[in-house]
């Protein structure tokens, strides 16, 4: 069974209230409840309007220093709400690594959403990718997983597809494979990038409307492809259009033939990761599926 990353460290709620009490007492004694176990961090909802984010495994360490770097200048350009950094935690005896104290972003995540209920979010988040995909500052994160050249990821998509119990559509996924990787390379200045979008990080209100953005530790600088792949992860085909329609110009046909690949990446990595998660496992599901659909 393929499963998601196993914890380096295991955070109970005892061990994060002491953090919140040893290093901001004013905070210590608002409710603290779980609300995410990703593959990367641990999330805990800190009262109405805030959240702790602690990384599980050592892996992740650098990805919530990233986010303190580069959430506050992405908040000042973003329409919509995203978890800005209000206090860096520093390690201690009880939890080894770095962790933060974030705003809380309410909404409901797309994950848990009916693709039905998502459309409307089509062209909020356009306009939310338009405001992220800004020229990159020198010294933003290269991320060898996100944003590369997709022949990068060449070994790790045959290898996944070479499971054809798991995916018994594969050799019309490899053609689209090739299709995408036959695409030009992005050839202008790499990009700010969000790095992870998929339903599970993407937040709805109650009308459908795009509320807000999270998890941004894998934010770095690339080809803004691997971004627009949530085209296919979030969308069905009439609505996809919409937000593709949204971008007019800005976004030529190669790009969007890269981040079709980008799609099956990213949809692959959560089926042939995610047996025990089934709420993961169904974004990868719908997102072959789209793939398929074109």
């Amino acid at each position: 069974m393929a499963r998601m990353p196993p914890a380096t460290v295991e955070v109970s709620d005892a061990v994060v209230q002491g953090l919140v009490r040893d290093q901001r007492p004013d905070l210590g004694d608002r409710p603290l409840a779980r609300v995410a176990n990703g593959w990367d961090n641990a999330t805990f909802r800190l009262g109405d309007d805030l959240a702790v984010r602690l990384p599980r495994r050592v892996e992740a360490v650098s990805l919530i220093l990233h986010e303190r770097r580069y959430l506050p200048d992405i908040a000042r350009r973003s329409p919509v709400a995203v978890p800005v950094p209000v206090h860096a935690g520093q390690p201690t005896s009880g939890f080894p690594w770095p962790w933060s104290i974030v705003r809380w972003v309410p909404g409901v995540a797309a994950a848990d959403v009916g693709p039905a209920g998502r459309g409307l979010a089509a062209e909020g988040l356009a306009d939310f990718l338009l405001s992220l995909h800004a020229p990159a500052e020198a010294g933003v994160p290269v991320n060898p997983f996100r944003g590369v050249p997709l022949t990068d990821r060449d070994a790790v998509v045959v290898e996944r597809l070479g499971d054809g119990e798991r995916y018994p559509q594969a050799a019309a996924l490899r053609g689209v494979w090739a299709e995408a990787c036959a695409a030009n390379a992005w050839d202008g200045p790499a990009m700010m990038l969000h790095g992870d979008l998929h339903p599970g990080n993407i937040l709805l209100a109650h009308d459908g409307s795009l509320a807000g953005v999270i998890d941004f530790g894998d934010v770095g600088a690339g080809d803004p492809a691997v971004d627009l792949a949530v085209g296919w992860l979030m969308f069905d085909a009439v609505a996809r259009q919409r937000f593709m329609h949204a971008f007019g110009p800005a976004v030529e046909r190669d790009t969007w033939m890269r981040a079709r690949g980008w799609a099956l990446i990213l949809s692959t990595a959560m089926l042939s990761n995610s047996d025990d998660n089934p709420r993961m496992f169904a974004v990868g599901e719908f997102g072959i599926r789209q793939i398929l659909e074109g």
